[in-house]
């Protein structure tokens, strides 16, 4: 079966009150257009068109990279009118799907039931039992259940406003009757558009029965037209992650408050508490702990690590059986070897540090080279930039760095060396010696603190 996939993304989404086309606003980090092409991509043979039309460049400039035909509606006058625009692209032989850019979580399973419904003489329609229909169309069925038309609530009659089953504006059918449809709708209606619902009246009319089938719930089909609505449904989608983990034996300590904004490979026994968000592309090891509030982005962590809470770790490897933060940040291009401590307040960017080393309080190392069992004491920071270009400080294997050292790049460290605290530290210094750099202490007599003066 050969299918054509029209996605209908040309409104521009008023109740948004943003200058950014809706079908680009985002649910976790993705933009909504991209969710419903990421689940029409899986069905197999088929070709994809993507009707655009307000910010219809910028539509395209943000998704420059998906492989569809994109198809420009100057007007917007209907959806009918929107899936005409692409009507001398279906061949008559495929099955044409109707989708909205703006229904980001539709499942493939729901898609594959309805087109599983589809013969030459069949028009398949996804419909959903609504609590509160307002606002959608609704399915008017003879007295055998049959479907006869759809009617937007705009013309319904009071009684038609009563049904509760309501049209999500899905649906699948051949393509040589989808066209001989088109050519026939009309816009006489209160919107004076042309609906592309129309179409399941015309259907009828030539003896085709429609299909109904329905989603899980009613979410999976909701649109969004509001902030409020993207927001409710960011909380869905998040949730639906969280139970997937838990499926897979991640402990969230509570699902609610859990963000996955990309794609997650994660172990056995990994824990994982409160208002953790991922973002990019992640790999968790086994028996990982993670606290609190942290943010970790395309990172990969070993097996057996703790990440304490309020760390941020970006584009970065953790080996195993280390220990993060709280309060930690870890920047791109840094890589942690086993063993490693990497403590409150230590900004590390663009670095390596070796095997058991520590760097446990307060301190900023960039462009390090850190070799084995190193200890760098607080306030340590590497001064990496000259203000116009950036410089290498290497650490060799043993050596102990004391407390509020300024290491001065280009420099290196020897092995086993120790540097006393409170250096500025400006030439590369021996293996196993003690190296230091300080003014004389003084002491000065008779000498009195500043007071504050008495307000007259």
């Amino acid at each position: 079966m050969n299918l054509t996939t029209i996605i209908l993304a040309a409104g521009k989404g008023t109740r948004m009150r943003s200058q950014l086309p809706k079908v680009l606003h985002h649910i976790a980090e993705k933009p909504l257009l991209k969710h419903v092409h990421d689940t029409a991509i899986q069905l197999e043979n088929n070709t994809i068109h993507i009707v655009i039309g307000h910010g219809a460049e910028l539509v395209k400039k943000n998704l420059a990279n998906l492989q569809v035909n994109w198809v420009e509606q100057t007007q917007q006058l209907g959806t009918g009118h929107a899936v005409q625009q692409v009507g001398n692209q279906i061949s008559d032989e495929s099955i044409a799907l109707v989708l909205y850019g703006d229904v980001p979580l539709l499942k493939i399973e729901t898609l594959q039931l309805l087109l599983s419904k589809i013969n030459e003489k069949t028009l398949a329609l996804l419909t959903v039992n609504l609590q509160n229909p307002t606002g959608y169309g609704r399915i008017v069925r003879d007295n055998f259940g049959k479907v006869l038309r759809i009617v937007e609530e705009k013309d319904a009659t009071e009684t038609e406003k009563q049904i509760t089953e309501g049209n999500t504006g899905i649906l699948a059918v051949q393509g040589k009757a989808l066209k001989k449809w088109l050519s026939q709708l009309g816009n006489n209606n209160a919107q004076g558009e042309y609906y592309l619902t129309d179409i399941i009246a015309l259907a009828v009319a030539d003896g085709f029965e429609i299909a109904t089938s329905s989603p899980q719930n009613e979410d999976e089909v909701l649109g969004v037209n509001d902030k409020l609505q993207l927001a409710h449904l960011e909380r869905v989608y998040q949730l639906q992650q969280a139970q997937n983990l838990m499926r897979q034996g991640v402990t969230l300590r509570d699902p609610n408050r859990f963000d996955l904004r990309g794609s997650l490979e994660i172990g056995q026994d990994v824990e994982i508490d409160v208002n953790v968000i991922f973002e990019g592309k992640n790999q968790i090891g086994n028996n990982v702990k993670i606290g609190a509030n942290c943010l970790i982005k395309n990172a990969t962590i070993g097996d057996d690590v703790i990440i304490l809470a309020n760390c941020v770790i970006e584009n970065a490897e953790v080996g195993a059986n280390s220990r993060i933060g709280p309060f930690a940040r870890l920047r791109p291009e840094t890589v942690l070897a086993t063993d490693t401590h990497i403590g409150n307040f230590v900004e590390i960017k663009k670095s390596v540090i070796g095997q058991g080393s520590k760097v446990n309080h307060l301190s900023y190392i960039g462009d390090s080279l850190v070799g084995k069992k190193v200890n760098i004491g607080a306030g340590t920071i590497t001064c990496n930039y000259d203000g116009a270009n950036k410089f290498q400080t290497i650490i060799e294997d043993g050596a102990f760095i004391g407390s509020d050292t300024q290491l001065v790049a280009p420099v290196t460290v020897g092995k086993n060396a120790t540097i006393g605290a409170g250096s500025t530290i400006t030439k590369d210094t021996p293996d196993d010696q003690l190296t230091l750099s300080r003014s004389k202490q003084l002491s000065v007599p008779h000498w009195q603190r500043p007071v504050k003066k008495e307000k007259l």
